[in-house]
């Protein structure tokens, strides 16, 4: 019987002490819920957005260096063909001939200066044809002005040879007949004072006129004459640049 009470109290003892303690347990975690540090909602909080990658700065290309002008010195020469026949029956000093280049003209590095199928323009300075049979060539004069290149003209400073020129002979005209009229009548004139007789006229006026007929044929007009596509070489007298 009094074990049983032991027990008992024992137990109840327990319960009390463990009622205590979780009374005591709630009332020190209501005041520590009661101590914390108030929070301010509106406080501005400190999230900002991840800043975005940095772009790679894109590098300006170098300039390329400026080409070097191409250039052609004095000296230089250019082979060119005429473009229509030049005559000088039909063709008089100031007007304008052209010619095509032949072949590319380069520089001293090789580069195409003037390119084939250029034309070149010229001014005919003098022409006349050939006046006698000592005259072997008559007189034409071409002076280069410009060549047009990629549609561009550049002036051109330069001397011209037309190296296939002709002479042809001319018709006989009214001059070459008063030629031969003049030496029959000298022929008569001498032949008169020479005979005294209307025979020696005749003989002397025979003969000055053959006189006169060769003197035709010696004098007689020969023109000169450039056939289309023949040659025309130019020569720089100044540098050219492009």
């Amino acid at each position: 019987m009094t074990a049983k009470r032991l027990s008992l109290f024992a137990l109840t003892l327990l319960a009390a002490c463990g009622g205590e303690s979780a009374d005591r347990i709630a009332a020190d975690s209501l005041s520590r819920d009661l101590q914390r540090a108030p929070v301010d909602s509106v406080a501005t909080l400190g999230d900002y957005p991840a800043a975005a990658p940095a772009k790679p700065v894109a590098t300006k290309p170098k300039p390329k260096p400026a080409p070097t002008p191409r250039a052609l010195v004095s000296g230089t020469i250019i082979s060119t063909a005429v473009d229509r026949e030049i005559n000088s029956r039909t063709n008089k000093a100031g007007e304008i001939v052209t010619t095509t280049v032949s072949a590319n003209v380069t520089d001293s590095r090789g580069r195409v200066v003037i390119p084939a199928g250029s034309k070149v323009t010229m001014t005919i300075t003098e022409i006349r044809e050939s006046e006698n049979k000592g005259d072997k060539t008559g007189k034409l004069t071409l002076t280069p002005t410009e060549v047009a290149i990629a549609g561009r003209s550049y002036s051109l400073s330069a001397s011209a040879e037309a190296l296939d020129r002709q002479l042809k002979d001319r018709k006989t005209n009214a001059g070459d007949v008063a030629k031969v009229g003049a030496g029959a009548a000298v022929g008569a004139i001498a032949g008169r004072v020479i005979g005294g007789s209307t025979k020696g006229a005749v003989i002397g006026g025979v003969i000055g006129g053959a006189v006169g007929a060769q003197r035709a044929v010696e004098t007689q007009d020969r023109d000169v004459v450039v056939p289309a596509g023949s040659r025309v070489q130019l020569t720089l007298q100044s540098g050219l640049t492009i």
